[in-house]
């Protein structure tokens, strides 16, 4: 899973934004940064090289993914770590930042929480979140294609789970709960381009929970198959683009 998740979904989906985040990061001029959820290391290696002078520890609950990264971007520190049990001293980090990582966490206040420890008094908690499904042009194609191919009912992982935390009103409510204050929540929306709709379909097939509920199936490489048709035809053929939402949210301890 992380093999074709990096090779199909983190340069069309992450990439852009973690240039995007690596950048906002920087003009806080952290000089410990913490990353949760890290996957494969993106936004880790956007970090580095935007804060070069910056100690970064990159960390992620999936050990696969943790091993991954550790042999992609070895400049950092990697540590397989659970959000809500961070295994950190308190006040450690001028900077905790997560890209596309807070949706996941079954606690999100607990998660919080553990920032908030974590986080030095003066310090900034930077993360991303998409917006709506109908907001992201890969992946609102690829869940129509996968609803299409599956009408005894397909998964529904992307609309609950990447596409399930986009109020930014619950977002600080949450963070309220773990002793933060949301300080501002910013709307993005940059352009993906993958080489194909194939290549993201295959991604998102292969590379995401999803995989668990079609790799079993007798009928499997002719939905994938099936997926990757209705993509292409909803995207165009050969290298093609879309535009994708996301908020950016800014936090710090309450003062």
């Amino acid at each position: 899973m992380p093999e074709a998740y990096e090779r199909h979904l983190v340069p069309v989906l992450f990439r852009p934004f973690a240039a995007d985040l690596a950048a906002r990061a920087a003009a806080l001029r952290p000089r410990t940064v913490l990353e949760l959820a890290a996957g494969t290391g993106v936004l880790t290696s956007a970090l580095l090289a935007a804060v070069p002078a910056a100690s970064v520890v990159a960390t992620d609950l999936n050990d696969a993914m943790v091993a991954t990264g550790a042999v992609r971007e070895p400049r950092a520190r990697w540590r397989q770590a659970d959000a809500q049990e961070l295994p950190f001293p308190d006040g450690g980090f001028d900077l905790v930042v997560c890209q596309f990582g807070v949706m996941f966490f079954p606690d999100k206040s607990a998660a919080f929480a553990e920032v908030r420890r974590v986080l030095a008094p003066h310090g900034r908690f930077l993360f991303s979140s998409w917006g709506p499904l109908d907001s992201h042009g890969f992946d609102a194609a690829f869940q129509s294609a996968l609803d299409d191919s599956m009408p005894e009912g397909a998964p529904q992982f992307l609309r609950e789970v990447p596409h399930g935390y986009t109020d930014p009103s619950v977002v600080a409510a949450d963070l309220t709960a773990a002793g933060l204050v949301l300080a501002a929540a910013e709307k993005v929306t940059l352009q993906g381009e993958a080489e194909s709709a194939e290549s993201v379909a295959v991604g998102f097939l292969t590379g995401t929970p999803v995989s668990a509920a079609v790799q079993d199936r007798a009928d499997a490489q002719a939905l994938r198959a099936a997926v990757s048709r209705r993509m292409t035809e909803r995207l165009g053929a050969g290298r093609v683009t879309a535009p994708m939402t996301a908020t950016v949210y800014t936090a710090h301890h309450r003062t």
